[in-house]
């Protein structure tokens, strides 16, 4: 039997996360000797989301172990909770005017003590920086200290980052006098008038991390929700675990614009500025602007990053021309398998089928390849005595999510294709049937090795994507042969231009007369 994986329940067929909370901070837990979170009755996904669910419980247990620590005066290592001088300096400013009211509520007496000139003086030479550090100690020493204990900061006498907290504090009580003398007169209504004081970021109670592995589990979830997502988590979960080890933290809070744009610079030494722009910081701004939708993070802190990208040297058509697409084509309808003894070496039937086939539909339907290799023998069929091939989400990807037929051409009939799909069997008709679940489509396999294929018998030019040539190729020939700019979007899968496009139907019929118009090939 497998082992219980450590934080993992399961109460009745439903799992939880577990933590047991150390006695000593059941306190500060409302008493509570365990922490919880649900992760629903499914194991797998019990065990997806674990990860990020122990990291929430374990940030309670490190805001209740923090409070103890001040409860009870005990020593916090030292830099733990780091916070910026500005950042010391609201927390101390805000701290005496707590301890102000405390005070006051008390009795009489805090309210009739005059204020030391004499300090007055030393904090405002401190905040000048014409004290030195003996002397600076004597005036406000034991408030850094204080913070140093409390793991805020990690300086030391003699250094610069201690003249800088020392200052900085020297400037908080100062505003807390000045605030003191109003409120001896009655008026609670002051606000600080330092301008470091009023810029300073308010510093917040430790609070439980967003874990940036949790957002993208989540954000992909929803896209899965929605019938998309499969590509995203492919492709997109390495960039995320690289972004992760080069921040070195998985709590998305953490992450600032600063170190996205480190991670930018680092990238572009090893990869192409295009690839660093389309792909990796594409993928942590669709994760992170999810999470700002979504009230995970208050801002986006890839949003605004930018990468130049030089416009691309193109120095011949997108698409296959004429003579290139013919040589393809007189290549791969001649296509025969290399045969061998060995019955698990040996091409299948399916894949060398797709390698004959789907080049030709390619080049008078401008189909992605992968469409093509996803068709199944139900998807061609007889309307109105027109052959109907049908490209549907059912059968595999579709990027519009959308189905459309689309006419055979006479050339694709001729070649003997209908007779292809009437000879196989029922399902897939360019790879085998596949049982159970599969991590990889077989479909976007095949047109994959159709594509390599080609490539390295030189057929496919440098410069031309495989799974794109054909579709700029056909919408080439299409304007030379005047075909409507809308029926050929209907032909090859692409979105409407305006939403006047989207009145109406391209019937079959429409396709069928724009496909005729298309010039056969010379093979």
């Amino acid at each position: 039997m497998a082992r219980q994986p450590k934080y993992l329940l399961n109460r009745d067929g439903r799992y939880f996360a577990r933590i047991v909370i150390p006695y000593e901070l059941r306190p500060f837990l409302d008493t509570k000797t365990e922490l919880r979170e649900a992760l629903g009755p499914d194991r797998r996904a019990a065990l997806a989301k674990l990860h990020a669910a122990v990291a929430f419980l374990q940030g309670k247990i490190a805001v209740a172990k923090r409070e103890a620590q001040i409860a009870t005066g005990a020593p916090v290592e030292v830099g733990q909770y780091p916070l910026a001088a500005d950042q010391i300096a609201v927390r101390d400013y805000n701290a005496r005017l707590v301890s102000d009211l405390v005070y006051r509520n008390a009795g009489p007496t805090w309210a009739s003590i005059g204020i030391d000139d004499l300090r007055v003086k030393l904090l405002r030479d401190g905040l000048a920086g014409r004290l030195n550090d003996d002397t600076l100690e004597t005036v406000i020493g034991d408030r850094v200290e204080r913070y140093r204990r409390l793991g805020n900061t990690t300086a030391t006498k003699g250094t610069e980052e201690w003249r800088k907290v020392a200052r900085a504090l020297c400037m908080s009580e100062l505003e807390f006098l000045a605030r003191a003398i109003e409120r001896d007169e009655g008026d609670f209504t002051g606000k600080p008038e330092n301008p470091v004081l009023i810029a300073a970021e308010a510093v917040q109670e430790e609070v439980p991390p967003v874990m940036i592995r949790d957002l993208f589990d989540r954000y992909v979830a929803e896209l899965k929700a929605n019938g998309k997502g499969v590509e995203a988590e492919k492709r997109w979960r390495p960039i995320i675990e690289d972004l992760i080890t080069f921040s070195r933290t998985t709590d998305a809070r953490k992450i600032t614009k600063k170190i996205v744009l480190e991670w930018k610079d680092a990238k572009i030494k090893t990869l192409s500025p295009r690839t660093v722009k389309d792909v990796y910081l594409t993928a942590v701004n669709a994760v992170f602007n999810w999470a700002v939708s979504n009230d995970e993070l208050t801002e986006n802190p890839a949003g605004t990053v930018k990468l130049r990208v030089a416009q691309k040297v193109q120095n011949r058509p997108k698409g296959f021309t004429r003579d290139e697409a013919t040589a393809i084509l007189k290549f791969t309808l001649a296509y025969v398998p290399k045969q061998t003894d060995n019955p698990q070496t040996q091409e299948k039937p399916q894949t060398s089928a797709a390698k004959k086939w789907a080049p030709l539909i390619c080049a008078f339907t401008g189909a992605r390849i992968s469409e093509i290799t996803q068709l199944r023998k139900g998807d061609i069929r007889m309307e109105g005595g027109i052959p109907v091939m049908r490209i549907t989400p059912d059968a595999g990807t579709v990027k519009t999510r959308k189905y459309r037929d689309v006419p055979l051409h006479s050339q694709i009939v001729e070649k003997g294709f209908l007779d292809f799909v009437d000879a196989s069997s029922d399902g897939p008709l360019f790879y085998p049937p596949m049982n159970g679940k599969r991590r990889v489509e077989p479909a976007k396999t095949v047109s994959g090795r159709i594509s390599n294929w080609l490539q390295k018998e030189k057929l496919i030019p440098d410069e031309v994507q495989p799974n794109h040539g054909w579709r700029h190729a056909l919408k080439t020939t299409g304007r030379e042969v005047e075909i409507d700019s809308r029926i050929l979007d209907a032909i090859t899968g692409h979105g409407s231009r305006t939403a006047g496009d989207d009145y109406g139907d391209v019937t079959v019929i429409a396709k069928k007369k724009a496909i005729d118009k298309l010039p056969s090939y010379a093979i």
